[in-house]
């Protein structure tokens, strides 16, 4: 062997041997290695190893049907894994922290403070949450596509929007044709009937149509300030590999199964007449839409197209073969939620008109004498509101265990708090899981304070 050969295999074997050592940065880094992709890790939170650690301070803005439920799902399982401290509403907040309220540091469980972490659904306030997280913590939220957004808002929240639910026969096509003759912008869940994207960041989703344009495009500018990242459902796996190199973290990280999903007959398929109609509806919306799609493809192209592609082809390998290990093969069948034998795996369900699907494990597991998935893989599909009350529970007993004493002068403080809010004329809540869920959930709350 010549020596040039010997220098080579010398330097792998060093190379390697140096990412054992880092054991948690070895899948990134062997990627990166490999890819000729460029590596996340230069930041500024390299040691003298040159290796960035993971980062954990996160807000993730969680809006409404664009798949959010599913990277709220990541953040809740990566929160365990590395013992982080996720935020989480107080119980009269039910599994929201009071949205449609602006956001208030007042709506976080005692138990659950100082955060490293937070991802429940709010309605954005800056100041509010600098005044919560710390100082390093990246700003994170994801878009969709208007149209596709819309129908599956119009859909979803027929039932309890008052905008939809007065248009004759549940038509997208009628109310598409005379938005103003249901919509009524101070009605309670109007947020749901129009610029939805645009109310969940905390902006005006009413601006006259003379001064949308302009005031669309100043908002847009002022949300690429305060997110370092936003991602587009569209390309859920591409905006995950941007996601990973920017936190630093590895790429089982980020795998996921698809949540909050609806069957297929609960969807309709739009014309581009009707897709129009809803873009013109929407113009803020549509307008941070197209300026973050476009930011997103950016990104991506600066760090390199087929980079991207191999390692979102990494990722889907990553994630079957952790389907494998976790369900024996397959993911568990999809089930409406009554025929999920497990409680804890069904979805909410916001109407008879429509069915959110979840999922159910398959008998031979769940049989006497079959060994049950390990938890994360429990975890990895299990819906919102069921994985909010799991962690407050075991968020409260770590901190009732560290901090006795402050535990029951805080839990007086709350309780001071929640009279405070009953008695005050803020808007009416929001009737989703926190009306129809509210005895089995805000009982199993009632026993973290």
């Amino acid at each position: 062997m010549s020596q040039k050969k010997i220098f080579l295999v010398l330097i792998a074997i060093s190379t390697v041997s140096l990412l054992l050592h880092h054991g948690g940065h070895l899948n990134l880094t062997l990627e990166a290695f490999w890819l000729g992709c460029p590596s996340s890790m230069a930041s500024s939170t390299q040691g003298s190893s040159g290796l960035s650690a993971k980062h954990t301070s996160v807000a993730f803005l969680k809006t409404h049907k664009t798949a959010s439920s599913t990277v709220q799902n990541i953040l809740f399982r990566f929160a365990e894994r590395n013992n982080l401290t996720v935020a989480l509403p107080i119980t009269t907040c039910d599994h929201q922290f009071c949205y449609p309220r602006p956001f208030s540091a007042h709506f976080v469980h005692p138990h659950t403070t100082p955060p490293d972490i937070i991802t429940n659904h709010l309605r954005f306030s800056r100041a509010e949450l600098r005044r919560l997280m710390p100082n390093n913590t990246f700003y994170i939220t994801i878009l969709r596509e208007p149209g596709a957004m819309f129908e599956s808002l119009f859909t979803y929240f027929n039932q309890y929007c008052l905008s939809f639910k007065r248009v004759p026969n549940g038509s997208l096509e009628t109310f598409l044709d005379h938005p103003w003759s249901y919509y009524r912008p101070e009605e309670k869940d109007s947020m749901y009937a129009r610029n939805t994207l645009t109310f969940d960041l905390g902006g005006d989703k009413d601006r006259p149509s003379s001064k949308a344009a302009a005031y669309a495009k100043r908002f847009a500018v002022e949300m690429e300030r305060v997110f370092s990242l936003v991602m587009i459902a569209e390309y859920f796996d591409e905006s995950l590999v941007l996601l990973r190199r920017l936190l630093s973290w590895d790429l089982d990280d980020v795998l996921y199964v698809s949540l909050n999903m609806r069957t297929p007959d609960s969807k309709s398929s739009l014309s581009s007449e009707n897709a129009a109609k809803i873009r013109a509806w929407n113009a803020i919306d549509s307008v941070l839409y197209d300026y973050f799609n476009a930011s997103l493809w950016r990104q991506l192209r600066e760090l390199g197209l087929s980079c991207v592609e191999r390692e979102v082809q990494l990722l889907r390998q990553s994630r079957d073969r952790l389907v494998r290990r976790c369900f024996g093969g397959h993911l568990p069948p999809l089930r409406s939620a009554a025929q999920i034998t497990n409680k804890e795996l069904r979805p909410w369900q916001p109407s008879a008109k429509v069915a959110i699907v979840g999922y159910d494990l398959p008998v031979n597991i769940t049989q006497k004498g079959h060994v049950p998935p390990p938890d994360e893989c429990l975890k990895m599909i299990m819906p919102e509101v069921q994985y909010t009350r799991l962690l407050l529970r075991s968020e409260s007993l770590r901190y009732r265990k560290r901090f006795p004493l402050r535990s029951s002068q805080q839990t007086s403080r709350t309780v001071g708090q929640v009279r405070a809010h009953k008695e005050s004329p803020a808007p009416s809540l929001n009737p989703r899981p926190s009306e129809t869920m509210s005895r089995s959930t805000k009982g199993a709350l009632r026993l973290s304070q």
